[in-house]
């Protein structure tokens, strides 16, 4: 683990060349840490503020790197204005949501079902002052309203709802919205899909949401933990075609947004675009954020 941690940071682009600095950052956090354990309020981008705790391995990874899923936290800073609305589904402590909403001023609507991870969540809306900007749920989202059994059994960011036949010990239930329900007449600009495995579920409560052109863009995890709930690998990739978008890659350094065929096979995460070149003209326009003394 220490070597991956270690190569990680290595390879984040924004340590490319700063490398020393990124180590340091990292040192003193693991000592700090242990010297003195519990949350810790650390800088962010554009004066916002995270509160992290030791043991939150997405949440940390922003300390080392300044943003942990670089192209599309910098995708969501460049896409988004003060008064958008961004939805953020699988918010988990609220790091999209914090750079949405206290970043750039955007309102937020968004999910997180395991009530600790929820906890943090909140602490977070409440250390950068959001609650007129975020409306967050204490939820899952889905096809329809009711309840799930969601799995807490201790796998921070891999936390998920329950596969048909699950064993695990460590079960909850928590209610179930659609973003068709919940979203109602809003209109976003941009949805964020992190669900284990969980997004087709999602995606059919979603269909009047992703059917508004207002919509401009989704960035949505895609992996094989969908099969656990019986889906294809391609399912929500397909559903998400079927709305007219199309999957691209973004380099924040350029700024340039480039088609590309299927989802994004070198990240986990694919951005999708109903359209290219609008979006890529809203991103070009963008002001620039800072990071870690950097401007993007």
């Amino acid at each position: 683990m220490f070597i991956q941690t270690l190569k990680y940071i290595h390879d984040h682009p924004l340590n490319k060349g700063h490398f020393g600095s990124a180590l340091r950052r990292y040192l003193s956090w693991q000592i700090g840490s242990r010297l003195a354990p519990g949350p810790v309020a650390v800088p962010f981008v554009n004066k916002s503020m995270l509160m992290v705790h030791p043991g939150m391995t997405g949440a940390t990874q922003n300390i080392y790197c300044g943003l942990h899923e670089f192209a599309d936290t910098s995708f969501l800073l460049h896409l988004l204005r003060p008064g958008d609305l961004f939805v953020d589904v699988g918010a988990n402590v609220g790091v999209y949501t914090i750079l949405a909403s206290a970043a750039i001023g955007a309102k937020s609507i968004c999910f997180e079902p395991n009530p600790s991870t929820f906890d943090w969540l909140a602490r977070n809306i409440r250390l950068n002052d959001l609650a007129g900007l975020v409306e967050s749920h204490n939820a899952c989202a889905g096809k329809s309203e009711g309840v799930v059994g969601f799995d807490v059994s201790g796998q921070d960011t891999t936390n998920h709802v329950c596969e048909s036949g699950s064993t695990s010990t460590q079960v909850i239930n928590v209610p179930v919205i659609a973003l068709d329900q919940c979203v109602g007449v809003k209109q976003p600009i941009l949805i964020k899909i992190d669900v284990e495995g969980f997004e087709s579920t999602v995606l059919a409560g979603a269909d009047r949401v992703l059917s508004d052109p207002g919509l401009l863009a989704l960035t949505v995890e895609l992996s094989d933990d969908c099969l656990r709930y019986g889906f294809g690998i391609d399912e929500a990739h397909n559903a998400i075609m079927s709305h007219g978008f199309r999957p691209a890659s973004y380099d924040p350094f350029t700024r340039r947004l480039r088609a590309i065929d299927g989802r994004n096979r070198e990240s986990a995460n694919t951005i999708y675009l109903r359209d290219l070149q609008a979006t890529q003209l809203r991103v070009s326009e963008a002001p620039p954020f800072v990071v870690n003394g950097r401007k993007i």
